[in-house]
């Protein structure tokens, strides 16, 4: 089964295990240059995966290394550090995230941000988390203004007679 649920759409619960298995398998990837077919399989029979949104984890694994220099060029101008002076753990998240919010234009910006900060505050350095908040939050500045200016544009309300 691809998702945790019978539903057409994932649970957020799904989506973070997916997301926190496929960080775990992009640093492994990372440090280690494996398969990405190989370190799937092996999440998939080590780990239990029945209330992860596999279709999630499948795409965030692959398609982070297949755009991953892409990826590096949408944050690295955004970033007071180079990409490889980065820990491994921080960069795979700073990926990820951009990943999500360069290519997944459906999980909106602020579940892209908060959910990264918080694959920081688990896996990250200690104050980790500040450093990711601050990137992806310029990222979702460049990538996403559409939707933030949605975001902050106040409620109108119509005052129709009747």
């Amino acid at each position: 089964m691809s998702r945790a649920s019978g539903n057409h759409k994932p649970s957020p619960a799904a989506r973070r295990k997916a997301r926190g298995f496929a960080l775990q398998a992009l640093y492994q990837w990372h440090i280690a240059g494996a398969n990405l077919t190989q370190i799937e399989s092996e999440f998939r029979a080590d780990n239990d995966m029945s209330k992860v949104d596999l279709e999630y984890f499948h795409d965030i694994l692959h398609g982070v290394p297949r755009e991953r220099s892409a990826l590096d060029e949408k944050i690295a101008p955004l970033m007071d550090r180079r990409l490889d002076e980065m820990t491994p753990v921080e960069l795979s998240i700073l990926r990820l995230g951009a990943f999500e919010m360069c290519r997944r234009p459906d999980v909106p910006y602020k579940v892209v941000i908060n959910e990264s900060v918080e694959l920081a505050k688990i896996f990250g350095a200690t104050d980790g988390h500040k450093y990711i908040n601050g990137v992806l939050d310029k990222l979702a500045q460049r990538e996403r203004a559409v939707e933030i200016r949605g975001a902050r544009a106040p409620q109108r309300q119509d005052n129709k007679e009747q």
